[in-house]
């Protein structure tokens, strides 16, 4: 995937900078550092252990100082800023491909911010964290991605720069879904219905990558192979084998492997939007 000089995204929202997990709503603010001494006397005054205090005023000068606290752990090697970089001209195409779709059909494509972010953040649908993996919140209209989930995805066999590109994708096919049909979203909805939405999210990701084919000087031999590839990996029963764990229908939420690798070559081949309905 040649992404290199190409436009970047001003939708990018970093807030990864010097912070960690951001502050939860309603969690507690930051003390003062003479709140923390007042503390480590009552502490001490108890029978407390006065080590409690001092690494919570370690970590309160770390962060003072712009340094993650300790429980941050060590940085991915995809947390850098050329993921950043693909990150921010993979979404610039999508934000062109899809403004050119919705303009045909007599409709305007508001762009998906798209928020970068470590640990955990805040969300229009609650606080969001790694452990979910990449994710669309319909409710503020944002796409979140932990760059760190690629290590996970690595693991399961997803490789190499189109990847992270489908990631992007499917989660800007969330957005679509989203401007399309509000509604349908933000419902309660039966696992057939869950795993319907997430075949089409895959098939959208596929008619942005048909479009974006045609653009020689873009995408590179071996690209749809690696999304092709990606998408097995995040297949629910690739997922539940490669933990060590008995394939179970009934949990699943994206939708196998091979219908996850359908539901993309639908839309790669089509390039069509009509094409990408789907039920489990």
């Amino acid at each position: 995937m040649k992404w290199q000089g190409r436009r970047q995204s001003d939708n990018i929202i970093d807030a990864r900078e010097g912070s960690g997990p951001r502050r939860r709503m309603g969690a507690a603010p930051k003390m003062g550092l003479g709140s923390i001494v007042i503390l480590g006397l009552a502490v001490f005054a108890l029978g407390g252990d006065p080590r409690i205090i001092l690494s919570l005023l370690q970590n309160q000068m770390q962060q003072g100082a712009g340094m993650p606290p300790q429980s941050m752990g060590p940085q991915s090697s995809h947390d850098s800023d050329d993921s950043k970089g693909l990150v921010s001209v993979t979404l610039a195409d999508l934000e062109d491909k899809w403004g050119k779709m919705f303009q045909q059909r007599g409709a305007r494509y508001q762009p998906a911010p798209l928020v970068l972010f470590r640990g955990g953040t805040d969300t229009g649908c609650g606080y969001g964290q790694t452990a979910s993996g990449p994710f669309y919140c319909p409710a503020d209209g944002r796409v979140y991605l932990d760059l760190s989930f690629m290590d996970d995805l690595n693991r399961l066999g997803g490789e190499g720069d189109f990847a992270l590109a489908y990631v992007v994708a499917h989660e800007v096919g969330h957005h679509v879904q989203n401007l399309l049909n509000p509604n349908k979203m933000r419902s309660k909805k039966s696992q057939s219905e869950s795993i319907g939405i997430e075949l089409q999210a895959d098939c959208f990701a596929g008619v942005w990558a048909h479009h974006a084919n045609n653009e020689r000087d873009f995408l590179e031999s071996g690209d749809i192979e690696e999304a092709i590839t990606t998408a097995a990996a995040v297949g629910d029963d690739h997922i539940q084998r490669s933990a060590g764990r008995s394939i179970s229908p009934e949990s699943f939420t994206h939708g196998t492997s091979e219908q996850r690798q359908k539901a993309f070559a639908v839309g790669f081949q089509s390039g069509r939007m009509e094409s990408c309905s789907f039920s489990s």
